[in-house]
């Protein structure tokens, strides 16, 4: 289950990718479209929230920070063999 980390409040725009950066800030992109090309990023809100290890960081649907354990595991791929 996810938790809010930081209450932002950012207004999503269409045809735009939204994310926590390494700073810990949110930033956004112009979402790559059959043969247009994304765009360059830019910092929408500056929130500097400080990132724990084996958590996703992502943006709600009300547009705040919220955080999410990471699933760890699974079914192990079994090499192939080769002849």
């Amino acid at each position: 289950m996810a938790q809010k980390v930081a209450k932002v409040g950012v207004k999503k725009e269409k045809g735009y990718l939204y994310f926590v950066d390494k700073h810990g800030d949110v930033s956004c992109a112009k979402m790559a479209r059959g043969s247009k090309k994304g765009g360059q990023t830019k910092k929408v809100a500056k929130v500097g929230i400080k990132k724990v290890g084996g958590y996703l960081y992502f943006i709600d649907k009300h547009g705040d920070i919220s955080c999410a354990k990471m699933v760890r595991g699974g079914k192990k791929k079994k090499a192939a063999k080769r002849k």
